[in-house]
């Protein structure tokens, strides 16, 4: 039989088992030794009766006009009666009897002493050296009766105070492994993005090594990915100076040469350069997504960044493609606004990236926080859909771009609590694609009458 997993069943199992087997051992045992004193005192009653009897019935018999009549006591009213006797004399003859005696039951006198039958437990006592005999008998159907009323009395308590006693376990366990639930529920309350220490002083000193350990572990988890985070938006940040002097002196190789394939060349550096900075642009977003505090004790109205980063790409890009549609009272959200604006920024160029390019780009931000980005284009198949999330993954081959924007949206998303949701094609199309993203927003204060 294999025990449940759960420990808190186990301990409640075993201990319940294991309680409710001594329980029956103990009411065992004590049911045997009851039995062996309780024939003890009816042994004892037997003979008691006997010696009280047969004085009175020697000196009933002595005085008796006629020997060898028998004679049997009438009952002065009716009731049970447990022990039956008859006297004898020398030649076996009965002089007395009880009212209820049986004399096939009584065996021949053999002396003093104890005896028993298949049915009846005897006592034999004699006087007038050997004279005059009484037996007396018990039927052994009574003490057996007597014996399951003790066993009953034992047993009965059982079947209330077992369950009780389970009750009990189950109760005191779950108490006791209260502190091991709410380690538990504080574990699993904690994401990807949150590895500070969880609180473990109240766990019991045995299980107290194992939260020590998860919580070191957890430690070093964290001291390792700030390392990457941080060896992450170092290296972009300082990859910046160089790169601009690099792109500086391949335009200035551009304008100085005269040979045509000289200048391509340039040109062609001057484009790996530009990617590499876009790159390393990207790296430090996502390093301050996934490193960086999001959520503010100020509030601001996300209204306004969303129209000056629009408006900021509008012009960078020479065309309006944008088509921008806001909420027409505050959306106040406690989102630092640099990361709702690197949120905005790369939906944006990833829809104006992959979208068609004869029509707009639709980006609305709604009451309730919900930011959308929509653009016209090829559907996107499901299976592509899905791992658009991921780092460095492109819709397709051919396009451009990092390979980061929708990996720092999603960051973003997962540690203000939201989610990145991708849909293709469009609402309401027959192809696109979309993006919306709920972010956290308050309700502004009702003013006082």
């Amino acid at each position: 039989m294999r025990l449940p997993r759960s420990l808190q069943l186990r301990l409640g199992l075993t201990l319940g088992v294991l309680l409710t087997l001594l329980w029956i051992l103990a009411a065992s045992v004590t049911a045997v030794i009851l039995r062996g004193e309780m024939d003890e005192i009816f042994d004892s009653a037997l003979q008691e009766t006997a010696q009280r009897i047969l004085p009175l019935a020697v000196v009933e018999i002595v005085g008796r006009d006629d020997d060898g009549v028998t004679q049997r006591l009438a009952a002065i009213r009716e009731h049970g009666e447990f022990f039956t006797y008859i006297v004898r004399d020398r030649q076996g003859r009965i002089l007395l009897q009880s009212h209820a005696a049986d004399p096939a039951t009584f065996p021949a006198y053999d002396g003093p002493g104890f005896r028993e039958t298949a049915t009846h437990r005897l006592y034999n006592d004699d006087a007038l050296q050997g004279t005059v005999s009484i037996t007396v008998a018990e039927p052994l159907d009574y003490r057996a009766s007597v014996a399951r009323e003790i066993q009953f009395g034992l047993g009965m308590p059982l079947l209330v105070v077992i369950p009780v006693a389970l009750l009990a376990i189950v109760l005191a366990v779950r108490a006791s492994l209260a502190p091991l639930r709410r380690f538990r529920t504080r574990l699993e309350s904690r994401n990807a993005r949150d590895l500070s220490p969880i609180p473990a002083e109240d766990i019991p000193s045995e299980i107290a090594p194992v939260a020590a350990t998860l919580n070191g572990l957890l430690q070093r988890l964290k001291a390792t990915f700030e390392a990457e985070r941080s060896f992450a938006s170092n290296a972009a940040h300082e990859l910046r100076t160089p790169l601009a002097g690099a792109i500086a002196q391949a335009q200035r190789l551009r304008s100085e040469t005269s040979d045509p394939a000289a200048e391509a060349r340039a040109a062609d550096i001057e484009a790996t350069l530009k990617k590499l900075t876009r790159l390393s642009e990207r790296l430090m977003q996502l390093a301050r997504a996934e490193g960086g505090r999001l959520r503010l004790d100020r509030k601001s109205d996300l209204r306004t960044v969303a129209r000056i980063v629009i408006e900021d790409m509008a012009r960078a890009s020479g065309a309006p493609r944008i088509d921008l549609t806001l909420a027409d009272a505050p959306v106040l959200s406690d989102l630092d606004p640099d990361a709702f604006a690197i949120l905005c920024r790369n939906l944006v160029e990833n829809a104006l990236r992959h979208g068609s390019q004869d029509d707009a780009v639709e980006v609305s931000l709604a009451a309730d926080g919900t930011l959308r980005v929509a653009n016209a284009g090829p559907t996107v198949p499901g299976e592509v859909l899905t791992r658009l999330t991921n780092r460095f993954e492109r819709a397709g081959a051919s396009t451009g771009g990092s390979g980061l924007g929708l990996a720092i949206v999603a960051a973003i998303a997962e540690r203000i609590g939201s989610r990145l949701v991708l849909t293709s094609p469009r609402p309401g199309h027959n192809s696109g694609f979309a993006a919306s993203v709920g972010l956290p927003i308050s309700v502004p204060d009702e003013p006082s009458a």
